[in-house]
């Protein structure tokens, strides 16, 4: 059973080094033109083939079938999902348990790295499921619900495989003086999975989020139940449809993982959540509903990543027009609902030094919307940058957020994009004693430039608010080295990673798999991080046998 771990073992030597040494490293490409000329129509054309009929899915139901997916763009996809009993979904994951629990360590990451390098194989079927259930453009659908998330899923059994290897296999000597005597034990060590895990999905970014707790689970030993949004279900079925199809081929029970689909008006997630027999919850969604896990879920792990508030603070800048055109991008890029976007822009009211000249706050905030206009202005850029708004609530936000301060920049829709939901960034400036309006979380494409007493007071109102209400990114733009080196302290304690002068092509949106620590588990916004060692090591336990040693 480890002929699948020796195909893939330098893949998987070569991701324990990228941990190690945290360089850019990437097992999959992200350029669509790499993988040849003939995967992007097959994809194309498979995508098409599921529309307007039942998945094809061996896992049986017992409640019919469920499905309302309308994709942002205008489309309704048609296609519905075998709906498995709640009873059922645990029955058959207990049922397989053991025989997974058994296979050895290598074995199952096998199995893993095979459905992952599948996975790979499919990017551009995923890449156009992706995009017509989350309305990410092509372009990031491609990447982010492809290679990337392939990545994380790969992270995540490099870390999990580094663990549990660490534990000797096979019998150990183990001999203590006693005396003129010697006890002699000859020790074993059991790696015992925890047991079900449940990986509750979310809607923006399914496979991104998803894949790190669904292959920890996997190659830790725990059969999984894989919960996706009701809106955007099509990503993590067609995962699990390959993940069964590896497992049944390495003759392991295919009920090692199931989706379990629900709907809206009749969501299974906390049922699912509090069963006796589920033993890890993984989430990524609101803080309502991580809060309500938190407090209901008990006597087991619960990893969640959830909503926070990300900032940016400018004191100062040795290149204005290529900050602006930065942060523009953050701004823009998939609509603002990116878990990593930022909102809240602080900026001291007396303006700043840049390599221009003095800026007043009014130009600061007024050259970023510009930078925006100009992104945007291109009608096919813009529908390549914004894409389109997953959830009708999000274009209502938008709607009512202009109230919420001075506007500096309107929403509009995107050109070219009718058929679609769609708005541009809406950019509002408030003074820092507004604390109602930007210290609330306000999901999408809605950002407040802050005007606040000078830098110190900006760093300070930040750092306070990634501790109260939690923060995945923040950024600093200055000239000041020494307030620079002051301010990456303040950021640590806070919990909140740090991006200091970012100009070019690299957004503080962004987070890159073996380098970056996705969320830090430090702040509200979520006690997990994709990945560390804390987020695999919880997810299995290890038993010793001793025995008396053979004289």
């Amino acid at each position: 059973m480890t002929g699948l771990f020796e195909k893939h073992r330098d893949l998987l030597a070569d991701a324990g080094n990228a941990i190690d040494t945290r360089g850019f490293w990437s097992a999959f490409s992200e350029v669509p033109r790499t993988y040849g000329e003939a995967l992007p129509s097959e994809g194309k054309a498979a995508f098409e083939a599921l529309l307007d009929q039942p998945f094809a899915l061996d896992q049986g139901t017992d409640d019919g079938h469920v499905g309302g997916e309308v994709s942002p763009f205008g489309r309704t996809l048609g296609i519905t999902y075998p709906r498995t009993g709640i009873d059922r979904l645990i029955a058959r994951a207990s049922a397989a348990s053991a025989g997974w629990a058994q296979a050895s360590v290598e074995a199952r990451c096998g199995v893993a790295l095979e459905i992952i390098t599948r996975l790979n194989q499919a990017s551009f079927l995923m890449a156009h499921a992706v995009e017509q259930t989350t309305g990410q453009a092509f372009a990031m659908a491609f990447q982010a619900g492809g290679p990337h998330a392939q990545d994380r899923a790969l992270e995540a059994v490099a870390y999990a495989y580094r663990e549990m290897t660490r534990i000797p296999h096979g019998g150990v000597a183990w001999e203590k003086p006693a005396g003129r005597n010697v006890i002699r034990l000859t020790k074993e060590f059991h790696i015992v999975p925890r047991g079900i895990g449940l990986v509750i999905a979310c809607a923006t970014f399914p496979t991104w989020n998803g894949y790190p707790a669904l292959f920890a689970d996997l190659v830790t030993g725990n059969p999984v139940i894989v919960k996706p949004h009701p809106a955007v279900i099509l990503p993590l079925a067609i995962t699990v449809k390959i993940a069964r199809e590896v497992l049944s081929e390495a003759g392991f029970d295919a009920d090692v993982i199931q989706l379990a689909v629900d709907t809206p008006e009749a969501p299974v997630a906390p049922t699912l959540a509090i069963h006796p027999a589920v033993a890890l919850v993984d989430f990524t969604g609101s803080s309502e509903f991580g809060g309500w896990l938190r407090e209901h879920v008990r006597g087991k792990p619960v990893f969640t990543e959830e909503t926070g508030i990300n900032t940016i603070v400018i004191d100062s800048t040795n290149d204005f027009s290529a900050m602006c055109q930065n942060i523009a991008f953050s701004l823009s890029l998939y609509s603002g609902q990116m878990c990593t976007t930022p909102q809240d822009i602080f900026v001291p009211r007396g303006g700043i030094d840049t390599n221009e000249e003095h800026k007043s706050f009014d130009e600061v905030a007024g050259a970023i919307a510009a930078a925006v206009d100009g992104l945007l202005a291109d009608p096919q850029r813009a529908a390549a940058v914004c894409g389109a708004i997953q959830n009708p609530a999000t274009l209502e936000r938008v709607g009512k957020a202009a109230v919420l301060g001075r506007v500096i920049r309107a929403s509009a829709s995107v050109d070219g994009l009718e058929n679609a939901r769609t708005a541009t960034p809406l950019i509002l400036a408030v003074d820092a004693a507004a604390e109602t309006a930007y210290l609330k979380e306000q999901f999408g494409p809605i950002s407040f430039v802050v005007s606040c007493e000078n830098a110190t007071d900006a760093i300070d109102r930040a750092t306070r608010a990634a501790r109260a209400k939690g923060g995945i990114t923040a950024a600093l733009y200055s000239r000041d080295s020494d307030l620079i080196d002051k301010t990456v302290g303040l950021y640590a304690q806070a919990g909140v990673p740090l991006s200091v002068n970012l100009t070019g092509g690299i957004y503080v949106n962004q987070s890159a798999a073996f380098s970056d620590f996705h969320v830090t588990g430090a702040n509200p916004a979520g006690n997990a991080c994709l990945t560390d060692t804390a987020f695999v090591a919880q997810r299995f336990r290890v038993v010793c046998v001793r025995r008396p040693a053979a004289a």
